[in-house]
């Protein structure tokens, strides 16, 4: 088994990286598992781990981390693929891979590619949804967007709130979520964009501050506004709709279609074409090339 696990969401990443490893602890033990940090490592190091038997055990697991970052041994990767044996599976586990390269190409095409991206507001519901429903339990996703607006956009944090929403009911009701959940004291990207959009530029770099030091990553941010943005363009091209005819035409609730047209109301047609066209170029360059998205972003919130 070649697995590459790939992309932004260190959530999700780690989380599947812990799936597979426990998995062949439980079968093979801890001597058959070595975990090493490709981001230094030599490359001959890595072909001895690959190729060498395992011990004691039937067969063998070696988790490369960031091998994309070493030069010379990513150079090396279609011999390090061709050195595995029979008796080992080897992992590359890749936070924001660098998609231009020859490596990642060599990954997506030699290996079982796993991709794991930023989720937005919305596709977080959705996945709290699912995964109370896999846990054995129930939760709507209108609750669940009324969970991710208290507790916030760090899937860590939701998840530790699921699962003590779990132990307490297994049918999540509103009224738990509020009884249970703390309301994160955390500015909402709505908010950012409405204090950059009133001229208040100092406050909107503050609420983005905010959401830094709670160290809900850059690419996180870049979801929310492209979401907050999909909203306002809903909102505006639904002028003279009430919100529930949107949000049922849109398949989301009225509250955030709410907040969004207060924005709409703001913009012109051009002036948010330019800003999702800004956003866009953002993101596609953060996902291509080397591109520093933190600072991108804090420019983008004072340009607006």
């Amino acid at each position: 088994m070649i697995i590459a696990l790939a992309g932004s969401n260190f959530y999700s990443l780690k989380r599947r990286l812990d799936e597979l490893a426990g998995k062949f602890l439980a079968e093979h033990g801890e001597l058959a598992l070595e975990r090493i940090d490709a981001e230094e490592a030599d490359p001959a190091a890595i072909l001895e781990a690959v190729q060498s038997l395992p011990f004691l055990a039937s067969r063998k697991m070696v988790v490369l981390r960031s091998l994309g970052a070493n030069k010379t041994a990513s150079g090396q990767i279609e011999q390090i693929i061709d050195a595995a044996g029979d008796g080992c599976d080897v992992i590359f586990y890749e936070p924001l891979p660098d998609k231009r390269t020859s490596y990642f190409k060599v990954l997506k095409s030699k290996t079982q590619l796993e991709e794991f991206n930023e989720l937005d507001p919305r596709g977080l519901a959705a996945w709290l949804a699912e995964e109370a429903k896999k846990a054995g339990g129930q939760l709507s996703l209108s609750d669940a967007n009324y969970m991710v607006e208290r507790v916030g956009a760090n899937q860590e944090l939701l998840a530790n709130e699921l699962e003590k929403l779990l132990i307490y009911d297994s049918k999540i009701s509103r009224e738990n979520i509020d009884l249970l959940t703390v309301k994160t004291p955390q500015s909402k990207v709505f908010d950012l964009l409405d204090a950059a959009f009133g001229g208040n530029k100092k406050r909107a770099l503050e609420l983005y501050a905010e959401q830094r030091a709670q160290k809900v990553e850059p690419q996180a941010i870049m979801a929310m506004i492209a979401w907050q943005l999909e909203l306002i363009a809903l909102a505006q091209l639904g002028k003279g709709s009430d919100a529930s005819r949107i949000a049922t035409d849109a398949g989301v609730s009225p509250y955030p279609i709410q907040k969004a047209q207060r924005l709409a109301a703001k913009l012109d047609r051009k002036q948010l074409t330019d800003m999702i066209n800004i956003a866009a170029e953002y993101d596609y360059k953060s996902k291509t090339v080397t591109f520093d998205l933190d600072e991108a972003l804090k420019n983008y919130v004072v340009s607006l």
